[in-house]
């Protein structure tokens, strides 16, 4: 079975981080900002780390905010 060296094998901590700014810039475009948006710092360690994005807490206005950029627009 062939191995991948460490040079090979995809940075999921990296990618990560650059989904998690992404999803920020995606979500300040239509008005939402989550304050706790962040890597989970659990996940990012170990020998094979997760690299998972905690969505964090939010306010009910920017709950609200978040579900209203998720609806589908009524065709207008």
């Amino acid at each position: 079975m062939a191995t991948r060296s460490k040079d090979q094998t995809p940075d999921r901590v990296t990618q990560a981080g650059e989904a998690c700014d992404e999803l920020r810039e995606a979500l300040g475009a239509v008005g939402v900002v989550l304050p706790s948006l962040g890597l989970d710092p659990v996940s990012c360690t170990g020998a094979a780390p997760l690299g998972l994005i905690d969505l964090g807490r939010c306010n009910i206005a920017t709950a609200r905010a978040l579900a209203a950029a998720l609806r589908p627009r009524a065709a207008g």
